[in-house]
């Protein structure tokens, strides 16, 4: 048995290639968008990819299943649980021919190869929700060697159950969820405690709120070890499960309906196209035109020196999920950034479904040239706590804090009005006008994306607080709880 871990740093996704070596036969579990690293890697294993399985419909990333089943002709294994509201509904026609698949249920076996996958049905993060318990029967193996869970148990933690409620509005969801995840967890605690786990998340992911940074774990070691093993009362687990969980990405209904729906294949996607010029004006006559335009640079290059009306998600870790979160791509969007940097950036839009991206800009070829006093540039300052706290306290300035509910409630600057950054856009008249506005975060980087939203609205006498309330803590300056 071959097995392969891919993961996606910005999505804290995790997938897997399993291969039968015997027969050359390999499975792709909870593939992501872009297939072409897990086909690279079987044919350089001598395996070919005869089919593709998925725990749940994903509400964070476009799936490639499709992907898998239309172009590479893959059999798909994917739920055929929770109810029609939760059934694939691309499977069963593709242009007028049924793609192979597979609707699989509880106590369901498939195998590829001499490897022996068994169906668990384990609702909670979603009604559907299932996990594939892996046996090897080419080794002579009789007992399960692994599970492949899914979003329904990471490495210390479990998969929210509130996310059908919160980001889909549908009422009493969650609860009814946090009840399934109790009950699944009654049955994976029974499993074998050699059994290895393999999750399709780890730390970063907003599909719970404790993952742990280790790609793997095993069933005993959670059941001593992770929080949501430890409780044996139904309702004293829900009301943890639920409590505490972060706010839903706004883009998590738009995932899941494109993944129940079917995402469009990555062939049939326009290629953007690549904009010339080494004037800022370029850029300056797009936002004009009504076009977002994403600047990918680092936060201090904006700060001294960007385009009016454009938008900085520095080109980092969290890239993928602040574009989820803000890039609205119904308007025109074009992308500025680093010419060796921007295939990948097309790639981790599309992997969120952000398809219609119409054109890219070189960032170097754009700023050559380019001086400070060039009409239509504009920067903002970095203030540290010492240089503003006077202000602050006199209440001269407006300070908008962007954190999370939760960071919010640990502690705040006295005064400060909270605007989770990700709600910005749809919150810029709640951010007053009338004095200047001091932004801030935990150390001062989801703050200067915010920064560069307020000023693309027009809010323009603004600043952002190196080092953010961390460094004010560290200055001794007074928290409001």
């Amino acid at each position: 048995m071959l097995l392969r871990y891919f993961y996606d740093e910005k999505l804290a996704h995790a997938s897997y290639l399993v291969g039968c070596q015997a027969t050359g036969e390999a499975i792709v579990i909870d593939p992501a968008r872009d297939v072409t690293p897990y086909l690279k890697t079987a044919q350089a294993e001598g395996l070919t990819v005869v089919a593709a399985a998925e725990t749940h419909i994903h509400a964070d990333f476009v799936s490639g299943a499709r992907e898998m089943g239309a172009k590479h002709k893959a059999t798909l294994y994917v739920s055929g649980e929770g109810g029609p509201d939760w059934s694939y509904a691309y499977v069963s026609e593709e242009n007028g021919h049924q793609l192979k698949h597979c609707l699989v249920k509880d106590g369901d076996r498939f195998n590829i190869g001499r490897l022996e996958f068994e169906v668990l049905h384990t609702p909670g993060h979603t009604p559907e929700s299932v996990s594939f318990l892996l046996t090897d029967r080419g080794g002579g193996a009789d007992r399960p060697i692994g599970i492949f869970t899914g979003d329904f148990v990471f490495v210390g933690d479990v998969g929210r159950p509130d996310l059908l409620e919160k980001a889909v509005g549908l009422a009493g969801t969650a609860m009814e969820g946090a009840r399934l995840m109790f009950q699944s967890l009654q049955r994976f605690k029974r499993l074998d405690e050699y059994v290895q786990i393999w999750p399709a998340h780890g730390a970063g992911s907003a599909c719970g709120k404790a993952l742990g940074a280790v790609p793997s774990s095993t069933v005993g070691y959670e059941k001593r070890f992770n929080w949501a093993l430890s409780f044996n009362d139904e309702p004293s687990f829900v009301d943890a499960l639920l409590a505490g969980q972060p706010e839903p990405p706004t883009y998590f209904p738009r995932m899941k309906q494109v993944n129940r729906e079917g995402p469009a294949l990555l062939a049939d996607l326009p290629a953007p196209e690549w904009i010339e010029g080494t004037v800022v004006a370029v850029v300056g006559s797009l936002v004009q035109r009504g076009a977002t335009v994403i600047d990918t640079r680092t936060s201090p290059a904006f700060a001294a020196g960007h385009v009016e009306g454009t938008i900085n998600l520095p080109y980092n870790r969290s890239f993928t999920s602040w574009a989820g979160w803000l890039v609205d791509d119904e308007r025109p969007l074009y992308v500025m950034g680093e010419a060796d940097q921007l295939p990948g950036i097309v790639r981790d839009m599309r992997a969120i479904g952000i398809d219609r991206i119409a054109g890219t800009i070189e960032a170097s070829a754009m700023w050559s040239g380019a001086q400070s006093g060039v009409a239509g540039l504009q920067s903002y300052a970095e203030v540290t706590p010492a240089d503003i706290a006077g202000k602050v306290s006199e209440g001269e300035v407006v300070v908008v804090d962007v954190r999370s509910g939760a960071e919010w409630e640990e502690g705040r600057i006295p005064g400060a009005r909270h605007i989770l950054l990700g709600t910005l856009p749809q919150r810029i008249r709640e951010v007053p006008a009338d004095k200047p506005v001091l932004v801030q975060c935990r150390t001062g980087m989801r703050s200067a994306i915010a920064v560069g939203i307020l000023q693309a609205h027009g809010i323009t006498n603004i600043m952002n607080l190196q080092g953010g309330i961390v460094r004010w803590r560290e200055e001794g300056l007074p928290i409001a709880k």
